[in-house]
């Protein structure tokens, strides 16, 4: 199958898209990739459905912003293929199937006393319509509903990835996007994946709350200032790094207060070891140590973190460029791979990676 895969992330930047090949278990091609940033109105109406999502009760009326929300990310979406297929000169009828993430706007993980809560806004039935194609999206809320985390998800497709070029396990795949996801690939073959914690959410509200910049420009600022060591020791101090994978976060789930005192480089310098001291815990932690760490995402391209990473990590770190892979397209490759796997009816979340009790299927697919 030839599939057109989504991704936008919790960065509100732009629609990730990438083509693959791929019967949803090995991966025949790659298709072109690239992206489209996000108009200020649908950014603006994201922003106002995910401030409303922290407001939502539960079992209360879902937010009137909801809908209009849903349209308008499907409609990005839309306008993005659209743009895209043009520039690569293929039409929709070159695509077997679409692979939409949707737009998170709240994700809250399981307790021993409730399920979760996930949302990932966008109208798949808009999408579907107006590219002509059949359009698989709603991935996470089965394996919620089935008491998993509903996250990650792109670990079976970092499996291919790192199988299609050959690499030897144990091997880790890092994606540094708002909240950090790790894959460990042990020899054994049985995936272990979990949110390793904040990746460029808090470091860009950060610049956001004090400049008029929306992320630190090739680090920049952390590199001018001085790690606070209390500071990140209240940081670290939270129980999510008590808990064991599989776990999963929001964007949310950690506050800025432990910096607010600092200057804007200092926070920066702060917050960008954070980031890197809760990569490091997770690989310190796995079973078996990896043998490299592949980092993917847009938190690659800050060097101030991919340094400081490295630092605290133990291993070797290389960018996914570095071995041949697009570190801007991997999560859209991924979702065209899930997207594959659900036309399939193959699983594509396993207690490793979401802690649902047994290997589950999950997306539903609707046609044009």
């Amino acid at each position: 199958m030839r599939v057109l895969g989504f991704m936008s992330g919790t960065s509100l930047d732009a629609v990730d898209m990438a083509i693959l090949d791929t019967d949803g278990e090995t991966i025949q091609g790659f298709g072109p990739s690239g992206e489209r940033k996000l108009t200020p109105e649908t950014r603006i109406l994201v922003l106002e459905a995910t401030e409303a999502a922290k407001r939502w009760a539960r079992g209360a009326p879902e937010p009137a912003v909801f809908a209009a929300a849903s349209r308008a990310v499907a409609e990005e979406h839309l306008a993005a293929a659209r743009d895209f297929l043009a520039a690569h000169g293929l039409t929709a009828a070159d695509l077997d199937l679409a692979g939409f993430h949707g737009q998170t706007v709240l994700h809250e993980r399981p307790t021993k006393d409730r399920i979760g809560r996930t949302v990932q806004l966008g109208d798949g039935a808009v999408l579907a319509r107006g590219l002509g194609v059949p359009v698989a999206f709603d991935f996470r809320t089965a394996d919620v509903a089935a008491g998993g985390e509903g996250a990650p998800l792109a670990p079976i497709y970092h499996a291919a990835r790192a199988r299609a070029s050959g690499l030897e396990p144990p091997v880790a795949i890092l994606n540094l996007g708002g909240v950090a996801n790790i894959t460990l690939i042990p020899s054994s073959g049985e995936l272990h994946a979990f949110d390793t914690g904040p990746a460029n959410g808090m470091i860009d509200l950060w610049v956001q709350a004090k400049t008029d910049l929306r992320f630190d420009p090739d680090g920049r600022f952390a590199r001018a200032g001085r790690v606070d060591e209390t500071a990140l020791a209240s940081l670290l101090d939270h129980p999510y790094f008590a808990a064991e994978g599989p776990k999963s976060l929001d964007r949310y789930d950690f506050a800025l207060t432990p910096v607010e005192h600092l200057s804007l480089e200092d926070g920066a310098a702060t917050l960008t070891a954070f980031t890197a001291e809760t990569v490091g815990m997770a690989v310190r932690g796995a079973k078996e140590q990896p043998t490299m760490l592949i980092a993917s995402g847009g938190g690659r391209l800050n060097p101030a973190l991919m340094e400081a990473i490295a630092a605290r990590a133990g291993v070797p770190v290389t960018s996914a460029e570095a071995l041949g892979w697009r570190g801007d397209a991997i999560e859209a490759e991924a979702f065209a791979y899930l997207a594959a796997r659900t036309k399939r009816g193959l699983p594509i979340s396993f207690p490793g990676t979401t802690g649902v009790a047994a290997p589950m299927t999950g997306g539903r697919i609707v046609q044009p």
